[in-house]
């Protein structure tokens, strides 16, 4: 892939990207360039872990770059964009992975014509497992997407959608890995407190999520009846799932993602 890609911004989720871009060699390292806000250590780190350049002139990232990746944190994207307003070039293409952030918005600072494609990968982008969900912007023509939709598979799958559903992706897919995180962390607190000690404990249950996902990915069933496959009845399925039916798992979990999907929301009426 011929084309110079800048980061602004390197946090956890830029990392995961660069190091799944670097690790397939989409581009070459010298093909990555890094900047942030003022962490020079944070720079310094990950240009010695993935081999890419990381600096904080701004300008000749801007002049080199072929493909602009807003990563930086909600709250520092309006001076970003603002600099960006006066150094964009004809044939920039900017993509964002900033939740809750509207390409309106950004279009609406960049100025007319200026293509702008939003993205909401996770951090499972690090080990090339990520679920992108990709939307197009009002300039953007579709050899444009598919570069974009190319650029994330070689950091897991990828979904083109309407900007619309992207509350709910962000909330889902964006933030779900520490759902997931979470309730592992729970289950193994269990299986201490059980008896079990807590390698054997964390093994399990990591080979338990992988097992579980690899049957959503290729059984054709969906979740329902994989669950009903192996609950038996009056068994130690059954009996563990009728603890957290009664405990209102089900109202838990909707009120996870619809807190997640409101705040995406409110970060984007803040930016407005």
């Amino acid at each position: 892939m011929d084309k110079t890609i800048a980061f602004f911004g390197a946090g956890n989720l830029a990392e995961a990207i660069i190091a799944g871009i670097t690790r397939k060699n989409v581009v070459t390292n010298e093909q990555v360039l890094v900047t942030n806000r003022s962490d020079q250590e944070r720079l310094d780190l990950i240009a010695e872990k993935y081999g890419v350049i990381c600096n904080q002139d701004k300008e000749e990232m801007i002049q080199e770059a072929d493909i602009i990746i807003l990563a930086m944190k909600p709250k520092d994207a309006g001076d970003y964009l603002n600099w960006l307003q006066d150094h964009i070039q004809p044939h920039h293409i900017v993509i964002s992975v900033i939740a809750g952030l509207s390409i309106e918005q950004i279009e609406k600072t960049l100025g007319e014509g200026v293509p702008v494609i939003r993205t909401m990968p996770n951090t499972s982008a690090l080990i090339s497992q990520s679920a992108t969900a990709i939307a197009k912007g009002t300039h953007v023509d579709l050899s444009q997407l598919y570069f974009a939709e190319e650029l994330f598979q070689t950091v897991g799958t990828t979904k083109i959608v309407d900007e619309e559903q992207m509350h709910t992706i962000t909330a889902i897919a964006g933030s779900g890995p520490a759902f997931f995180y979470y309730m592992v962390e729970s289950m193994e607190k269990a299986a201490i407190e059980a008896g079990l000690d807590r390698d054997t404990a964390l093994e399990l249950l990591t080979q338990t999520v992988i097992g579980s996902g690899k049957m959503l990915e290729s059984s054709g069933e969906d979740p329902e009846q994989l669950r009903k496959n192996i609950t038996s009845p009056s068994g130690t399925t059954e009996a563990g799932l009728n603890q957290l039916m009664e405990g209102g798992f089900d109202k838990l979990i909707k009120a996870c993602v619809d807190g997640a999907r409101e705040r995406s929301i409110d970060i984007t009426n803040a930016q407005k």
